[in-house]
C-alpha cells in the first residue's frame, strides 16, 4: 500500500474545501505548527480522539439543550444556561455547549471493581461511564416540584457508612438521595435510596433521565416490568426497585420531558423514542407530612467476578493512619485514600469518568501515593503491568509524543524498590534496562551548541505546558529515570547501573548550561517551561526538578525564583492559575508549590495547603481545574485523582519525608494540630524504612514542649534524623535514643 502516499491527498483536500467555501484545512494547520518548536508528534492521537468526542457529545448538547429549556436538566446546565447566574456562559457561535463552570462529580464504587458510578453535586446518579442517569424529585397534588437541580437549598455529605448523602429543601418539601455500592451477589450493585416528605399529599418520583454531568447520553426506549418492580432500559440495563411502582409515566422528544407529564391520569407502561430522548418516572404516593423511602439497584457489572472483591476493611488493611484534630485535614485525608483505592483496581486511572484511562504521568504520582499511604501491594499490582505498555524499542508508551514516561515509569519503580526494601522484581528488569536505554537514545546532540543542545526532543505535553517545545520538564523526568535506572540495576547489572549513572551526570550538565543561557536571556535566577520560553504559568512544569524529584538543593536560586515568579504572577484567590488549557485553579499544582515552599522551610506552605483544603467540594473532592468565580470544576474530571494523590503525598511529607541520607520529622507540622495533646502519623513507608510517629503536647506547668517520638522498621539501620518544626531550629535526638521534646511557644 505504499502507493497511497503518492495520491495528492493534500491537493484534494485543500480543493474540495475552499470550493465548499471552507478554510484551507492544510494550510491552517501548517500556521498552527509555526507556532511550536517542529517535533516528531503534533498531538497524541488518544488525546485528538478524545477531544473528537468530547466535542461531539458537545454538538449533540448544542441541538438539544437550548431549544428544551424547559425540561429538568442536571445542576451544571441549570446553572450555565441561567442568564442571571454567575455561571453562565454565553452561547452565541460556540459550535459546542459543554459543561465549563461545575464539572464536580464524587465516585462510589468498591474495591477493585472496575465499574464506577458517578454522582453530581445534587445527587444525579450515572451508574455506568457516559451513561444515562436516576434522579429523585418530589411532586405535589398542587402542582409543586422538588427539583434538586433547581432547588436553593442543597447540601451533600458522606455519612459513616460512606455512602453519598444529598439533601434538598424548599418550602413544604424535602428530599435526601443516598447512594453507596455494596458488594451483591457476586456482582457490586449501586444502591439509590431516596427519602421524600411533602406538606401536602403527593408522590415521590425515581426518574429516568437521557443525560449526565457531560451533557446528552441517549436512552431510545425503556418498559416497566410486569411486576412493576423494575425497569428495563434499551433491552440491556434492568434497574430494580424496592417497591411495585404506583404511577408510571413514559414521554419521549416530541412530546416533551416526562417531567411536564406527571399530573396526566393515564399511565404508560412502556416507550420509545426515535430520537435518544425517552425519559421515564415511577411514582409512589406521599401522605402528608409523612416521610416514605423507595430504593433502586443497578448491577455494576453484568458478568460475575473472576475473583472475591476485597471488602474496604481488607482494602485499606495496613494503611497509613492519621490522626489530627483539624477535621478538614483528616476527612480529606481520608477521603483521598478511598478515591486512590477506588480508581486502582488494576491499572491506575486519574479520574473516574473523562479521565478512566491510564497515563504513566498521572501513574507515578498516583502510585507515589499509594507507596506513601502504605498500600504496598496495590501499588506493586499497578507497577507489575507497566513492562507490557513498553515498546520494542524500549519506549514506556501511554501516549506518543511525550518524553517524560520513561523518566516517571524508572523513577516510581526505583521508589517502590527503595521504600520496600525489594529488589527488583526479575519481570522489572529487562524492562528497566531498556527503558533507560530509551531515555539515553532519545536525547538530542550535545553539538551543535544551542540552547536544546543534548536535551530531549520537542514534544507535546499533556501537562499543558503550551505548544511543542523542549520542555525542562521532560529532561528533569529523564535525568531522575537515568538515576533510577543507575540504582535499580546496580542490584543486578552493575555495568548498566554505571553506565545509566554516568549518562545521567551528562543529561545533567546539558540542562545545567541550558538553564545558564535561559538566566542570561531573562536577566533573573528562575526555569522557564523551555530554553525558548519567556516566564509564564508553563513554568509550573520545572519545579518537578525540586519535588518529587529533589535535583537540586531545597534552596537552590533557580527554584525558589520560579516559585517566587508563579506566586507573584500566576496565583489568583490563593491558588495556582494555569492560564494554558485548565484556565482554572489548579490544586495539585498548588500543592507541588506548597512542597517546593515545605522542602524550603518557608512557612507559606501552609496558606497554600489551607487554601487547597478550602477548595475540596463537601465530600472531599478536587475536580482537576476549578472555576475562579463558582469554585465548581472547569476542566478535566470532575474527580481528580491526582490531586487527591497529592493532598496524601502533602500531609505524609508535612509528618516525615526524606532528604538525601536524612529523615526529616514535623517540617510541616503547624503548632495549631498540637491543641488536642496527641497526633499520630503511621506506619508510614520511607526508603530508611516504616516509620509511625507520635506527638504529645506537654500541658503541665513548666514551659509548654511536644515530645516527638518515633518507631521505625529500619532496611539497614537508623537513618540520621532531624525533628525540624516548622520556624523553629532544628532538634537532633541523641545517639540511640527515638524521641526528642521540642519547646514550644503557647499556642494562641
Amino acid at each position: 500500500m505504499a502507493w497511497l502516499k503518492w495520491l495528492p491527498w493534500r491537493f484534494i483536500l485543500s480543493r474540495a474545501a475552499r470550493s465548499s467555501g471552507f478554510l484551507d484545512p492544510v494550510a491552517l494547520m501548517a500556521r498552527m505548527h509555526r507556532f511550536a518548536q517542529p517535533s516528531e508528534v503534533g498531538e497524541p492521537i488518544e488525546l485528538l480522539r478524545a477531544g473528537a468526542v468530547f466535542h461531539a457529545r458537545g454538538l449533540i448538547n448544542s441541538r438539544v439543550i437550548q431549544h428544551n429549556l424547559d425540561w429538568v436538566w442536571p445542576y451544571w446546565i441549570e446553572r450555565q444556561f441561567d442568564p442571571m447566574d454567575e455561571a453562565f456562559v454565553p452561547r452565541a457561535f460556540s459550535l459546542t455547549h459543554i459543561n465549563l463552570t461545575h464539572r464536580n462529580w464524587t465516585a462510589v464504587g468498591w474495591p477493585d471493581c472496575p465499574e464506577l458510578a458517578i454522582v453530581d453535586p445534587r445527587g444525579l446518579l450515572t451508574p455506568f461511564l457516559d451513561s444515562w442517569s436516576l434522579d429523585g424529585w418530589v411532586f405535589t397534588t398542587d402542582n409543586r416540584c422538588l427539583l434538586p437541580s433547581r432547588a436553593r437549598y442543597s447540601s451533600q455529605q458522606i455519612d459513616a457508612a460512606a455512602a453519598l448523602v444529598t439533601r434538598s429543601r424548599q418550602e413544604g418539601l424535602s428530599l435526601v438521595c443516598r447512594i453507596l455500592v455494596e458488594p451483591g451477589d457476586g456482582s457490586p450493585v449501586c444502591r439509590m435510596e431516596l427519602t421524600g416528605r411533602s406538606d401536602v399529599g403527593g408522590w415521590l418520583v425515581l426518574a429516568l433521565r437521557p443525560c449526565n454531568p457531560e451533557g446528552i447520553s441517549f436512552i431510545h426506549q425503556v418498559a416497566l416490568a410486569r411486576d412493576r418492580r423494575a425497569w428495563l432500559v434499551d433491552n440491556r440495563t434492568r434497574i430494580r426497585f424496592s417497591a411495585p411502582v404506583e404511577r408510571h409515566h413514559v414521554s419521549e422528544y416530541r412530546k416533551g420531558d416526562v417531567h411536564i407529564h406527571l399530573a396526566d391520569a393515564g399511565e404508560e407502561l412502556a416507550g420509545r423514542c426515535e430520537v435518544g430522548m425517552a425519559t421515564a418516572a415511577a411514582m409512589y404516593r406521599l401522605r402528608a407530612g409523612q416521610e416514605r423511602t423507595l430504593a433502586a439497584e443497578v448491577v455494576l457489572v453484568r458478568r460475575r467476578q473472576e475473583r472475591s472483591l476485597p471488602t474496604w476493611q481488607q482494602a485499606l488493611a495496613g494503611h497509613c493512619r492519621l490522626e489530627v484534630p483539624d477535621h478538614r485535614v483528616r476527612f480529606l485525608y481520608n477521603a483521598a485514600i478511598r478515591t486512590l483505592v477506588l480508581h486502582s483496581p488494576g491499572e491506575v486511572w486519574p479520574g473516574p469518568s473523562t479521565y478512566r484511562r491510564f497515563w504513566f504521568r498521572d501513574a507515578a504520582f498516583i502510585i507515589h501515593a499509594l507507596l506513601c499511604a502504605g498500600l504496598l501491594s496495590r501499588a506493586r499490582r499497578a507497577l507489575d503491568r507497566f513492562p507490557g505498555r513498553q515498546t520494542g524499542r524500549g519506549y514506556f508508551l501511554s501516549q506518543e509524543g511525550e518524553w517524560d514516561s520513561n523518566g516517571e515509569a524508572l523513577w516510581i519503580m526505583d521508589r517502590y524498590c527503595g521504600m520496600t526494601g525489594e529488589v527488583p522484581p526479575a519481570s522489572w528488569r529487562r524492562a528497566i534496562v531498556r527503558g533507560g536505554r530509551w531515555i539515553v537514545g532519545k536525547r538530542l546532540a550535545d553539538t551543535p551548541d544551542s540552547p536544546h543542545a543534548g536535551l530531549l526532543p520537542a514534544g507535546f505535553s499533556a501537562e499543558h505546558l503550551g505548544p511543542n517545545d523542549y520542555f525542562y520538564w521532560d529532561d528533569f523526568w529523564g535525568i531522575a529515570g537515568l538515576e533510577a535506572a543507575g540504582r535499580l540495576c546496580a542490584q543486578f547489572d552493575p555495568r548498566a547501573g554505571q553506565e545509566f549513572s554516568l549518562h545521567a551526570a551528562s543529561f545533567s550538565a546539558a540542562v545545567e548550561k541550558s538553564l545558564a543561557r535561559s538566566r542570561d536571556r531573562l536577566h533573573r535566577r528562575a526555569m522557564p517551561a523551555s530554553p525558548y520560553r519567556r516566564l509564564d504559568s508553563g513554568a509550573i512544569g520545572s519545579l518537578v526538578r525540586g519535588y518529587p524529584l529533589c535535583l537540586c538543593a531545597p534552596d537552590d536560586p533557580d527554584l525558589l525564583g520560579t516559585v517566587e515568579y508563579l506566586l507573584d504572577e500566576c496565583f489568583v484567590d490563593g491558588g495556582f492559575f494555569q492560564d494554558m488549557i485548565h484556565s482554572g485553579i489548579n490544586a495539585y499544582l498548588t500543592l507541588h508549590v506548597a512542597q517546593v515552599l515545605l522542602r524550603a522551610g518557608d512557612r507559606r506552605y501552609l496558606r497554600l495547603m489551607d487554601r487547597v483544603a478550602e477548595l475540596a467540594t463537601p465530600t472531599g473532592q478536587w475536580p482537576e481545574a476549578i472555576h475562579p468565580r463558582t469554585l465548581g470544576g472547569c476542566m478535566g474530571d470532575g474527580q481528580h485523582v491526582w490531586a487527591a494523590a497529592e493532598w496524601v503525598l502533602m500531609v505524609r511529607n508535612c509528618f516525615l519525608r526524606e532528604e538525601g541520607e536524612r529523615l526529616i520529622l514535623c517540617s510541616g507540622v503547624p503548632e495549631r494540630w498540637l491543641r488536642s495533646g496527641q497526633l499520630r502519623f503511621g506506619p508510614a513507608p520511607t526508603t530508611f524504612g516504616p516509620v509511625s510517629l507520635t506527638l504529645v503536647h506537654d500541658h503541665g506547668q513548666g514551659p509548654a514542649t511536644v515530645e516527638v517520638r518515633w518507631q521505625g522498621r529500619w532496611h539497614a539501620g537508623p537513618p540520621a534524623i532531624e525533628v525540624r518544626f516548622p520556624g523553629r531550629p532544628v532538634l537532633l535526638p541523641r545517639p540511640g535514643e527515638d524521641f526528642v521534646h521540642v519547646p514550644l511557644e503557647d499556642t494562641p
